[in-house]
């Protein structure tokens, strides 16, 4: 592997039927962690995918991905205990996922984590091979973000 490995820091109340990065278990290139992580990760030299910060760019090739995997509502309490790792933000893409928060705090550009994990290894060079093959709406997330990115 010529990359470090992805960390996914999941939240122990997602539910696991819904949650779109699961099927990446056991890929070499994963590493998961449940949330609160009881043992310090190396984190250095890692970027935290985020709807906030400087968006992601070849800048960051050399860096790992932590990404947060949880609900809109878990993420605060998330977010705040790596707060130290610096945020990468991805725009221009559409989510396919289906939002149905009932308290409202999903907000109008979230992506489901498989999506800004694709979107995140394809702007790092990094092989997307299998990453959406169990994602239900992989066709229609594809086809919305199917022209070029600027």
């Amino acid at each position: 592997m010529l990359f470090p490995v992805t960390i996914i820091v999941r939240h122990p109340k997602e539910n696991a039927k819904k949650c779109s990065v699961l099927p990446l278990r056991g890929r070499a290139d994963i590493d998961f962690h449940i949330f609160p992580v009881k043992q310090p990760l190396n984190l250095e030299k890692y970027v935290r995918l985020a709807p906030e910060g400087p968006e992601l760019s070849d800048a960051d090739k050399e860096c790992g991905i932590l990404l947060l995997d949880g609900s809109w509502r878990w993420a605060k309490a998330m977010t705040k205990a790596f707060e130290h790792v610096p945020p990468r933000s991805l725009s221009g893409i559409r989510t396919a996922y289906p939002r149905a928060s009932k308290r409202g705090t999903d907000p109008d550009t979230g992506l489901a984590s498989i999506e800004a994990l694709f979107v995140a290894f394809q702007i790092l060079g990094r092989p997307t091979e299998g990453l959406l093959d169990h994602y239900h709406w992989k066709e229609e997330f594809l086809r919305l973000n199917s022209q070029p990115r600027r």
